[in-house]
């Protein structure tokens, strides 16, 4: 018997359908049929002004919300500008600081457990980073190496003169 309830609140055929849709048209006509035969004169005084308002005033109330969203807009660009100034290194912020690479940061592999040193992969990884600092010394140096002899080059130049 329960599921025969719960079969009857759901429609199950076309007739069914059509019914539903009828009786929703039926109360849509009965409803504004019988609001605006009640209305009185005043009462329509009151509904056309109130919608010659809302047409008259409309188009400024979407100009205020569009100055509105754009000012919201404009707000948000300034602030991610301004954490991009922030966050933007120049050539002077990297000299003499030491930038840190992922996976090479760290320099106390040795002295991590030997339970993860015997792990797979993990004395690959050790040398690859090892050789990844080497290469970047080694580059680091070759840059100072070649500053100081264009220094010592321009200083010569200026003596000669």
């Amino acid at each position: 018997m329960a599921s025969n309830n719960s079969q009857n609140s759901t429609p199950q055929s076309i007739d069914d359908v059509l019914n539903l849709l009828s009786l929703w048209a039926g109360n849509f006509h009965r409803n504004t049929t019988k609001a605006f035969a009640d209305l009185r004169p005043k009462d329509y005084i009151r509904l056309v002004i109130i919608i010659g308002a809302y047409c008259l005033l409309r188009p400024y109330l979407m100009k205020l919300g569009a100055k509105l969203q754009a000012r919201g807009y404009e707000r948000e660009d300034r602030a991610a500008q301004e954490e991009a100034e922030k966050t933007r290194l120049n050539g002077n912020d990297l000299r003499g600081t030491r930038i840190a690479l992922p996976g090479i940061e760290s320099d106390d592999e040795e002295d991590e457990d030997e339970a993860e040193a015997s792990s797979w992969g993990r004395k690959a990884k050790l040398r690859q980073r090892k050789m990844i600092r080497k290469k970047l010394e080694e580059q680091e140096e070759r840059l100072r190496s070649m500053q100081e002899e264009e220094s010592d080059q321009d200083i010569a130049d200026l003596l000669e003169d």
